[in-house]
């Protein structure tokens, strides 16, 4: 199964998702939703908050297998930390629009 792309090919906003398919039962389901905040990060920072839970939340344990120093781990965690808060800000704005 193909990953499911967060940014366009053609412009790189951020896309939405139009529609959903259970694969037992066929119903489909049409809309307009937003990506979770998590789903709009970049592959490389998914599986490295993947490997972070894994890791029991381990900054230490993240710097030994990522082979980097423990401060370069703790900055891209607060990368991908300030991303994550945007996002759910972007989810908060839409979500008032909508009312």
């Amino acid at each position: 199964m193909k990953l499911l792309p967060t940014i366009c090919p053609a412009c790189n906003s951020q896309v939405k998702v139009k529609s959903l398919l259970c694969e037992d039962c066929n119903t489909q389901i049409e809309g307009l939703y937003q990506l979770p905040p998590l789903a709009r990060l970049s592959t490389e920072d998914q599986l490295f908050l993947l490997d972070f839970i894994k890791a029991s939340g381990s900054l230490k344990e993240m710097a030994r297998l990522l082979r980097l120093s423990y401060p370069t781990v703790r900055n891209r965690l607060n990368e991908i930390i300030e991303r994550v808060k945007l996002a759910e800000n972007a989810n908060q704005n839409h979500g008032k629009e909508n009312l």
